[in-house]
Order: structure tokens, then sequence, then C-alpha cells
């Protein structure tokens, strides 16, 4: 006999905790109570992550102490890097990002300290130093030398050096800077309700924060803006982009990056993105990627009434700054540092095991059978 009903497949329609960091209502989505939208055109990601932990945007001093906390934090131990060259080469990233974060925890005396300020420590250390992983692992991969982290630049400015190897153009920061803000969190999604159930546990930070990581490696979560840049890159040429969708839908084939289980007016984040994919497809005189993309966006809307979520446009704008793709879901992670730390800490300030039910749906009880008589 089944315990309950079952609500919702996948739980959908089901409140599974209360929170205070972000929600979606209609076609908005806040952050503390403050729309995206204001976010995306006037904050920066530094501010964000401040309002995400403390639930109040900051004073000037408070974003100096902060953005010099996190500055002053972004270095690897030696032994870390030192693994990470012995990662190989072919593995999935998020694979290897994960498991650094796994490392960090051996050469993090708090690790194991579960106070609320030891927490707090943790959080900016993961939210620091996980660009700089990321940075490393695609230097090392292409036989280059990590880049030491530049304390002068900020969090967007600061990845795209340690990529690079140059300090990116205002533009160019700006552009990363806002796709942070616009990813650091949203509700309760696949993976930062496994960062909560891990940290209902009692588990260390770190621990929550690989349960995290590991839900987003998926495709129907942070993998599909990469499988969306596999799909730009089959079409030749944005005049291709018609006759992809039709076979696409007749073929059954899901388009990715379309459609959201939360939104059924537009996802808000998808209308900066596209603006940012256009403004940099006429910076690099280069227009494939975003015309590709908006034709797919008017022929999916025209045929199955879908529009795009946060995956579709942020791939073309990550194409035009140069990032590979198979750094796409760690770049997703990097800005979803803010919001699963802050989700961890949540939970661990007001805690409760995370223990749902099952309907279940096997056979009735029954005997066991020995095996002779099977």
């Amino acid at each position: 006999m089944a315990q309950a009903a079952v609500q919702g497949k996948g739980l959908e329609g089901v409140v599974a905790a209360s929170s205070a960091i972000s929600s979606i209502m209609g076609s908005t989505l806040t952050y503390r109570g403050i729309d995206i939208d204001e976010l995306a055109e006037r904050s920066t990601f530094e501010e964000v992550v401040y309002l995400l932990w403390y639930g109040e945007l900051p004073t000037r001093q408070q974003l100096d102490r902060l953005c010099g906390d996190l500055a002053g934090s972004r270095s690897l131990a030696p032994e870390v890097i030192d693994a990470m060259r012995r990662f190989p080469p072919e593995a999935n990233t998020m694979v290897a990002v994960r498991t650094v974060v796994s490392l960090l925890a051996f050469y993090d005396p708090l690790s194991e300290e579960m106070s609320a300020e030891a927490n707090e420590k943790e959080a900016r250390l993961l939210l620091a130093r996980f660009p700089t992983i990321v940075a490393a692992i695609h230097r090392i991969r292409r036989g280059e030398n990590p880049i030491a982290p530049d304390p002068s630049l900020n969090e967007a400015e600061n990845f795209l050096y340690m990529l690079k190897g140059k300090r990116p153009t205002q533009t160019v920061a700006r552009i990363m800077d806002v796709a942070l803000v616009l990813h650091a969190d949203h509700e309760l999604n696949a993976s930062t309700f496994a960062a909560r159930i891990a940290a209902s546990t009692l588990s260390d930070m770190d621990s929550a924060v690989v349960a995290a990581l590991c839900t987003l490696k998926g495709p129907l979560h942070g993998g599909a803006n990469q499988a969306v840049m596999e799909t730009l890159e089959r079409i030749v040429s944005p005049d291709d982009a018609r006759g992809y969708v039709r076979d696409a839908l007749e073929r059954k084939e899901k388009i990715m990056g379309f459609g959201h289980r939360v939104y059924r007016e537009g996802d808000p984040r998808a209308r900066w993105l596209k603006q940012m994919s256009q403004q940099l497809s006429q910076e690099t005189g280069n227009p494939r990627w975003f015309e590709t993309s908006r034709l797919i966006e008017e022929q999916v809307l025209k045929q199955r009434g879908l529009l795009p979520n946060v995956d579709f446009y942020s791939a073309s704008v990550h194409m035009y700054l140069d990032i590979p793709k198979d750094l796409f879901t760690p770049i997703f992670a990097m800005s979803r540092m803010a919001g699963y730390t802050a989700h961890i800490l949540e939970q661990y300030a007001d805690n409760r095991l995370i223990r749902p039910l099952a309907d279940y749906v096997g056979p009735d009880r029954r005997g066991y059978v020995p095996i002779d008589e099977r």
C-alpha cells in the first residue's frame, strides 16, 4: 500500500523547504526580494554574493571587506595543483572540478568545524577558489602553467585573466559579471536541493557543494548550455536553422535550451543573455551564433510555443567570449557557488534532516521462497 500520494512526478509542485534567498513568481526572479532585472542592470556579482549570504545589499565598507576577503583567498595549495596535473586530460571537466573541491578539504583546517563563523569562512573560500580551479584545470590540460590570481581584479575580471593570461576589456568583463549575477541563484533547483539534502545531515560544506556539482553535471540541468552550443555548431549557417528545427521536431528530438518547469511566460534571465549575445555578435563582427540562435528561437516559438531558458543564449555568449564548451557548466557552477553556499548556510541555521517518503508501487507483501523451490 502506498504511504502517501505522490503530489507530482519529480516533486513538481511540491514545497520542500522554506527559504528567504530567492523567489520565482510568474516570469519574475528575485534575490532577497530584489528583481533580477535591477540587479543585472545596476549591481555587481560581489554585491549579489553579499546579498545572498547576508540578506541585504552591502554598504561600501562591507563590500570592500568582502572583496578583499575574496581576493585574498583565491590561491590553491601547491598539493592541489600537483594533484590536478595528474588528472587524465580527457576526463570530464565537471568530474575534475568536483574532485578538486573534495581535495580542498584535505588542506583546510576548518573543513570539519561546524560553527557559524567557520562555515561563513568556508563559503568565502569556496567562492574565491572555484574560479581558480576552473582556470587551472583548463590551462593544465593545454600544457600551460596555471596563472596566479590577481588581487586587484574583481571576480569576473580575475577569472578571465587566469583563463587567458590577459586582462579582459571593460565590455567583456562587464558581460561576464552580469552573466555571473544572472546565474547566482535560482530557488530550489535540483543541484541546490542536493546541496541542502547533504547539509541537512550536518555533513561539511565541501561535501554539500560536491553533491551540488554532481547534480549540476547532468544535461537536464547545468550541462544544457554545452548541449545548446553543440547544436549551434552542427548548423552550418543561420539559413539552415529553420530546417534544423523542422527536422528535429519531426524526429521528436528535444531541442535543448527551451522551456522551463517553473517559467510559463519566459525566463527573465534569457532576455539579458539574448541582449548580451547580440551585443557581442556586433562587437566581434561574427553574427553566426546570435543569428542562428535567434532563428531557432523564432521557429521553436512558432511551432511549439516554447520560449528560451537561461541556457539557450548563455551558450552563444560564452562562445563569443572564446570560452571552450567543456567550461560552460563549470562556469555555471562558479556563479551558482554563491547560491549553493547561501542555501547551505541557511540550512545549517535552521536544520532538520531532509527525509521524504516514497510512494511504494511494488508487489504486495509476500513470503520468501527457498531457492530450490523457485
